[in-house]
């Protein structure tokens, strides 16, 4: 018999949770459970298994970050829409560590392709638009903003920038502003 108020949803909203507490890889079907205060064979009767959970954690957390990105970056165009989309990300990441952590989980391919990460690069891409970047720069640029960002977040939310005087927000202006410059100089003529 399936036990009231749990379902496949409402069990993966409550792991995302425990993600933001805990860090994604404390997110168990037992830690689900004790959650629930339920054992742990009673929530097999809606998920498989642990990376059936974090899967679809992974992939809210990814349509998450996308809905947050395209509402920063709608209606913007160049270096505005280049620091709106890296705001959002920064955000989301300081604000969901777990979903964050949870969005670079590895998708099997057929998954990957379904889910919200193909709007990620999308985005990306039409961003890339307005600094008219031809290929392979293109690609390039994705690649380098993806490791930029996820990079400065990562470490950001280790404290790796909690040493010195200077404050993060600084560095990521300058980050920025940087990354702006480096792609108005790759422009297509």
């Amino acid at each position: 018999m399936v036990r009231a108020g749990l379902s496949p949803e409402r069990l993966t909203l409550a792991g995302a949770e425990l993600a933001d507490e805990a860090g994604f890889d404390q997110v168990t079907l037992s830690a689900l459970a004790r959650r629930f205060d339920v054992k742990v064979a009673s929530l097999y009767s809606h998920l498989k298994n642990s990376q059936e959970l974090k899967t679809r954690i992974a992939l809210l957390a990814l349509e998450e970050l996308a809905d947050q990105v395209a509402h920063a970056v709608a209606g913007r165009a160049g270096k505005d829409a280049l620091m709106a989309f890296a705001n959002a990300y920064r955000d989301y990441a300081r604000a969901h560590p777990g979903r964050y952590e949870a969005a670079r989980f590895r998708l099997d391919p057929q998954t990957a392709a379904a889910s919200a990460g193909v709007r990620h690069a999308q985005m990306t891409r039409a961003i890339l638009r307005g600094y008219n970047l031809t290929e392979p720069d293109q690609t390039h640029a994705v690649r380098m903003l993806g490791s930029v960002f996820h990079g400065y977040a990562s470490l950001e939310a280790a404290g790796g920038f909690s040493h010195t005087d200077v404050a993060s927000q600084e560095s990521w202006v300058w980050t920025l502003d940087s990354l702006d410059a480096a792609l108005r100089n790759r422009a297509a003529p």
